[in-house]
């Protein structure tokens, strides 16, 4: 449970010098109770945080999403520690388990803007990127932004669309900009792709780029319910749903600041040539193993899972928690052998130590 904000104000340490404590004002429209504790919550003017006050953002944020989704507790965590973390997040399953309700109320959680994507055949690159338009009055051409100008961008279905318009978020879920008829455009920070795909209908879909699936921090599959939140579910959502009645618990400033604490947790040399032993692991055993840029969104994974435990530095147990998420759909087995055997077997074979 989130503590309340009057024992989260005592924990925290001093200001350090240099920074002024302010309280934070209440978000507009705030659900009672369920919320009381982030209208005072603290932070600071130039968007410095300690790990409690990060923390605790954290599970706002997740016991905000529960309000709306059952029985998903992990991968509601997973997909807090990639955004903390600066990944993009591929959600893949059967149809109808929540993919997008799970993205949209993660994005609602925050006061950003929030932009959707439904990837079909005939989208375009540039229904996704912008598109310069001629403008009669001023006769110049105007850049009008496509939907991924946003904090937070859905992607629905994702491999619907072929890879011509898949490849237009290469550059943006790297390099945070876009590039129209050779000009580059920054697009919002923070900027999170969440993205979801189907597992059936594959005669239907085409298979993402591997650049691109690179480019996400994690993939994620939900499964079913179990019965008993099936049924709680069912409870929640007869007359009305609850997404819509889901308010924000944090702002942007205050997302900006625990990605912030995230990067400044500590990562000692013992966990970077850990964090490289697995990925060489993969690279021996695999027809294609995990890329440097894997290896990165693990340490930075890492991280936010340290910080969700309340320290400053990671651990070995840190990496391993999130190890299967971030590098088994980064390697390609070119044979019977399943990629998440591959991680098991480097996370049996490689001492932390």
């Amino acid at each position: 449970m989130v503590p309340n904000a009057q024992d989260r104000v005592q924990r925290q340490e001093p200001s350090p010098a240099g920074f002024e404590t302010w309280s934070r004002p209440p978000m507009t429209n705030p659900t009672p109770d369920v919320h009381e504790s982030q209208q005072n919550r603290t932070a600071t003017s130039s968007q410095h945080v300690d790990v409690e006050t990060a923390r605790a953002l954290v599970e706002d944020v997740v016991e905000n999403v529960e309000r709306v989704l059952v029985g998903n507790h992990d991968e509601i965590t997973h997909i807090m520690t990639a955004l903390l973390g600066r990944g993009h997040v591929l959600l893949e399953d059967v149809p109808g388990v929540g993919k997008t309700m799970l993205a949209r109320a993660v994005a609602r959680s925050f006061d950003g803007t929030f932009k959707r994507i439904q990837f079909t055949p005939d989208l375009l690159p540039s229904d996704v990127t912008g598109v310069n338009v001629f403008n009669q009055k001023t006769q110049e051409f105007e850049f009008r932004p496509g939907p991924l100008f946003g904090n937070v961008v859905l992607g629905d279905e994702i491999n619907r669309a072929p890879p011509k318009t898949q490849s237009a978020l290469l550059e943006a879920m790297e390099e945070k900009q876009v590039t129209v008829d050779g000009e580059t455009h920054q697009l919002a920070d923070p900027f999170t792709v969440i993205a979801t795909q189907n597992t059936v209908e594959g005669d239907q879909a085409y298979d993402l780029p591997l650049a691109e699936v690179d480019r996400f921090m994690k993939k994620i599959s939900l499964g079913y319910p179990d019965p008993g939140e099936e049924i709680e579910m069912l409870d929640r959502v007869v007359g009305h749903h609850p997404i819509e009645e889901l308010s924000p618990v944090a702002t942007l400033e205050e997302f900006r600041a625990a990605r912030l604490a995230v990067a400044d947790i500590t990562v000692s040399r013992d966990i970077r040539e850990y964090a490289t032993q697995l990925s060489n692991y993969t690279r021996e055993r695999a027809h294609l193993g995990v890329s440097p840029r894997g290896t990165i969104a693990l340490l930075r994974a890492g991280q936010a899972r340290a910080l969700l435990a309340g320290r400053e530095y990671v651990v070995p147990d840190d990496i391993q928690r999130e190890a299967e998420s971030v590098l088994a759909h980064r390697i390609r087995t070119g044979g019977n052998e399943d990629s998440t055997e591959i991680v098991a077997a480097a996370l049996n074979a490689v001492d932390p130590e």
